[in-house]
């Protein structure tokens, strides 16, 4: 395996990890102010992914920051393409981020009401938006023979990419709600409980019906590889395994399960991809791959070297401050920080 491949599967694993930890996170707060009106039960909602939530998305940052100095030319292509896209999650995520600190500063109901619907739109704009931007990157783009982007805003909200987006909004919310199982009690459980079967259904069209537009509008199983149609299958059937182990109440293993729907959906994206990181719906020899687009060999060979060092660091303290934080929360619990 040569360094250039190394750092893609770093990539895809940085993207999956964020998709998995920041998808229950944003799920939470899209659901935040459908669960209860209640605002002590809001603020259990809240305080369930308080310790986390920036945590999750140093993942983001990670993969941003890999892809910027081991495939320049691809971050550059990708920032510039998605510009807009990217601006707005930025600007969301930055309204999230204040919201949770915040929110809790003034007893007045206005203002609380304000910043939980600030905290529900500021991650439902992030979800909707990854979704179209990867479905953008695996239906192809207009990418021309310099390697640039040379379409505008409105490609990018095609039929394909909108179902992408729906589905990671339910995908993200569905994962949220099971979350909010396993770090909450009584009434708030059973409420996460019921949203959950209910959305499930949902999920499981969504999912069905953009697997049939990857196939019929791209290239990812068309290519030669049967590793893409073995994580498809292994997706559909985490995604069947969620419907049956909420039914039977069997809630961690729910978790698991939409956990595995995401990484799987994710790599299945990935596998079908390589070695191309943004495909030109132009002409096919203009996409960028993971050799017209990467640093120097030397550049990898030093990025390589201080990966091996930190990630480990950094996978054993979240891992950590997760073990810290794995009780749960209830109405009364003695204080909430959010």
């Amino acid at each position: 395996m040569d360094l250039n491949t190394l750092w893609f599967i770093l990539i895809a694993v940085l993207y999956s990890g964020y998709f998995f930890l920041e998808g229950f996170d944003l799920g939470v707060g899209i659901l935040l102010p459908f669960i209860s009106k209640d605002d002590i039960k809001r603020r259990v909602i809240i305080n369930s992914i308080g310790p986390h939530w920036d945590g999750n998305e140093v993942w983001l940052i990670t993969a941003g920051a890999a892809s910027f100095a081991a495939f320049p030319e691809w971050y550059a292509t990708l920032f510039s393409s998605f510009y807009i896209p990217f601006f707005l999650m930025l600007i969301a995520l930055i309204i999230r981020g204040v919201a949770f600190e915040f929110r809790s500063k003034e007893e007045s109901t206005l203002w609380r009401s304000f910043w939980d619907w600030s905290l529900c739109v500021g991650s439902f704009i992030p979800s909707f938006l990854w979704g179209i931007a990867f479905s953008n990157i695996i239906s192809g783009v207009p990418i021309d023979i310099t390697l640039n982007y040379i379409g505008g805003f409105w490609n990018l909200l095609n039929p394909f990419a909108l179902l992408g987006g729906l589905l990671t909004v339910i995908g993200f919310s569905l994962h949220g709600a099971i979350f909010i199982t396993l770090k909450t009690t009584d009434e708030l459980m059973h409420t996460a409980k019921q949203i959950s079967s209910r959305m499930w259904p949902f999920l499981l069209i969504l999912i069905l019906g953009y697997f049939v537009f990857v196939i019929s509008e791209t290239d990812i199983f068309s290519r030669p590889s049967s590793t893409s149609v073995t994580f498809l299958i292994l997706t559909i059937i985490s995604i069947l395994a969620i419907g049956l182990t909420l039914r039977y109440n069997i809630n961690k293993i729910s978790f698991i399960f939409s956990s595995l729907g995401i990484l799987l959906t994710s790599a299945t994206i990935f596998l079908g991809l390589y070695p191309r990181l943004m495909i030109s719906n132009i002409n096919a020899n203009w996409s960028l791959n993971i050799y017209n687009s990467s640093s120097s060999p030397y550049t990898l060979r030093i990025m390589s070297i201080v990966a091996v060092i930190f990630i480990p660091l950094i996978l054993m303290y979240q891992g950590w401050s997760y073990w810290v934080f794995r009780k749960r929360l209830s109405v009364k619990s003695g204080s909430l920080e959010y």
